[in-house]
């Protein structure tokens, strides 16, 4: 009930604004503005910390995964080491931009992000051209799914880096 309520005055508020001053705000279709953020630190091939005017925050990479190298209690996985170093080389200290999809957080509280080095790559793209990454669609942030598998299935096919190098599956 107090969830449907606060629907109900949010889109009172915004029909009082529209109506009033012919603003309007953003809507739960509408993806939020990209921010603007410094790459703190690299954690992993597809996680890093960001600083942001709120603070530093962790982004996960929407849409793909690469293999683990520090995740506790697991063994380094094959490629690991590798997709960490060159997310490092596209993003390490580099300006970004982080464009949401429809969740923006996940359930560790990591901001979900399409991430781009300023003047630069989607890092996903690399990621998964390059065959550092695999794919990773968790809806509803799937508005990307279709292209990312055309660049996984391109990396696999040419044996391009983990696909070459692990064995299958792992």
């Amino acid at each position: 009930m107090r969830g449907a309520l606060r629907h109900l005055l949010a889109a009172l508020a915004l029909a009082l604004c529209s109506a009033v001053c012919g603003c309007s705000g953003p809507t739960e279709e509408e993806p939020a503005a990209p921010d603007t953020a410094r790459v703190v630190r690299v954690v992993d091939g597809d996680t890093i910390r960001v600083g942001l005017p709120s603070g530093e925050e962790p982004v996960r990479y929407i849409g793909i995964d690469t293999p683990e190298s520090v995740k506790p209690g697991s063994p380094v996985e094959c490629f690991a080491k590798r997709a960490s170093a060159y997310n490092e080389r596209l993003v390490g200290g580099e300006p970004v931009r982080l464009a949401y999809d429809t969740e923006r957080r996940d359930r560790y509280g990591r901001l979900l992000a399409y991430v781009r080095v300023e003047g630069g790559p989607v890092v996903e793209d690399e990621l998964l051209r390059g065959g550092y990454a695999r794919t990773l669609t968790i809806p509803p942030n799937d508005d990307r799914a279709p292209h990312f598998a055309k660049l996984e299935r391109a990396a696999r096919e040419a044996d391009r880096g983990l696909w070459g190098a692990c064995p299958v599956g792992g």
